[in-house]
């Protein structure tokens, strides 16, 4: 029962004849969690990829299609649903517990014989994940955040639309458990981080604000650590897909290049 064995894998249906997928059962925290695997079909060592994918519950759900996007630039990528999703044990609670579901998945990779280098990934809300996630395994490779979320405080302010589920999942306001936003806000910890970050995000994003990636990015450089920013003046939350395809194979390139760093 140690976090990240694997339990069960079961073939996925592939919309790419060279990559693998599968689901997996994995231990994490005690409770069978669900994911995405996808390896390429190509022998060999690879470097592995992290999917947090942002939203809760059924919003925000891992997409196969995007899964297999990352996984065709060479890496073996998995993704966690977080507990009780898609048949998974548990409760997500945004942030909380469940980055024990993101920790326990990272090593799974890390126990994969055909993984190197782990690079973590974070869209959205799984930004706040792939931060935690980053500043727990000291060995992250490098770490990009996109649209994400750094500061759950500026999420209860800002989404006035989340608040009465985040309410009920936190279990109250930020001013009745401020400790409870803080131990979810990674800038707080964020003296801890060793991966080089890349931050990329649209101007005009309304679902997670452009505050985020700027407080994220100037708490970084105050502490001298090696960030990179990658800022869309015309974009929002999600991006026109043939920009998105390039920023993937941009941002890839990225992680790989951060390999060879000394």
């Amino acid at each position: 029962m140690a976090d990240g064995q694997m339990i069960e894998k079961q073939r996925f249906p592939s919309a790419n004849p060279n990559i693998e997928l599968s689901i997996v059962t994995y231990w994490s925290d005690g409770l069978k969690v669900k994911g995405l695997l996808a390896e390429p079909k190509q022998e060999g060592i690879h470097d592995g990829f992290l999917y947090l994918r942002g939203g809760i519950k059924n919003v925000g759900k891992v997409r196969p299609g995007r899964i297999i996007q990352f996984a065709s630039e060479g890496f073996i990528v998995f993704a966690p649903f977080y507990r009780g999703n898609q048949g998974g044990e548990g409760n997500e609670d945004f942030a909380g517990d469940d980055r024990k579901d993101a920790f326990s998945a990272f090593q799974l990779l890390k126990n994969h014989q055909e993984v190197k280098n782990i690079h973590v990934f974070g869209f959205s809300r799984g930004g706040v994940m792939a931060l935690l996630t980053a500043i727990e395994f000291q060995e992250t490779s490098s770490i990009v955040t996109w649209g994400g979320v750094s500061d759950m405080f500026l999420t209860y302010v800002e989404r006035k639309d989340l608040r009465r589920m985040m309410k009920r999942v936190i279990g109250g306001t930020p001013t009745k458990f401020p400790e409870r936003y803080r131990y979810r806000t990674p800038l707080f910890h964020i003296d801890r981080l060793q991966a080089p970050l890349l931050i990329i995000h649209g101007v005009n994003d309304h679902n997670v604000s452009v505050e985020h990636a700027h407080r994220l990015e100037k708490r970084l450089e105050s502490l001298n650590k090696k960030v990179e920013s990658w800022y869309f003046d015309d974009f929002t939350h999600y991006f026109p897909p043939a920009i998105n395809r390039k920023v993937v194979s941009d941002l890839t390139k990225w992680m790989k290049s951060q390999n060879d760093e000394p």
